[in-house]
């Protein structure tokens, strides 16, 4: 089925995760077995489906802020057999992360792969929801290698460029945080909180 989702996607032009990324992602799934799971960016439930299958006990909440999107996931969790670990949630994700925090969810393993402009906004509320012990894996952090560029860069990108410096510089100076950053396809970092 995740063979027929990579298809869809990218004839559907649905931005999923890279190989290298859903082998890391699996790998650390695998060797963690989160049991809370929050994913931000749902998309068509691709991502999803590899963090289920890899962590056997695992419950996800995943958020999706676009409608036909969140349809389409739903549909793809409950043919993969996955309607009873999931809880599809569809709508603007600092809302619920905002709810969330209120509540005080907390959750082993976040996966953030939404609007990249807003990680760093994100960052405070997924580390109050971030358990002790658990991981943050963070994809796409270096935008088409444009954060790591020296040079001038574009009036469209700059705001999502520059936040996204801000967020990787936000999680190096942070203490309860060991995080590593990984150069493989966009760039990836993987966090994990440790007070």
């Amino acid at each position: 089925m995740l063979e027929d989702l990579r298809k869809v996607a990218v004839e559907g032009f649905v931005p999923i995760l890279r190989d290298e990324s859903t082998k890391i992602l699996q790998d650390l799934c695998n060797k963690n077995q989160p049991k809370n799971i929050l994913e931000i960016g749902t998309a068509i439930g691709y991502s999803g489906m590899i963090m289920l299958n890899a962590s056997k006990d695992g419950y996800l909440t995943t958020i999706e802020k676009n409608e036909e999107r969140y349809a389409l996931a739903i549909k793809n969790f409950d043919e993969g057999g996955f309607s009873d670990r999931v809880d599809v949630i569809l709508g603007d994700a600092m809302e619920v992360l905002e709810k969330f925090a209120e509540n005080n969810r907390q959750f082993d393993f976040i996966f953030l792969d939404g609007p990249k402009g807003q990680y760093v906004r994100y960052l405070p509320y997924l580390k109050k929801l971030l358990s002790v012990g658990g991981v943050l894996f963070a994809d796409n952090i270096y935008f088409r290698g444009l954060v790591k560029s020296e040079g001038k860069i574009a009036h469209k990108h700059r705001t999502i460029v520059n936040n996204l410096r801000l967020f990787i510089k936000n999680l190096e100076g942070d203490m309860d945080l060991n995080t590593q950053f990984l150069d493989i396809e966009d760039g990836m970092s993987i966090s994990k909180r440790i007070k």
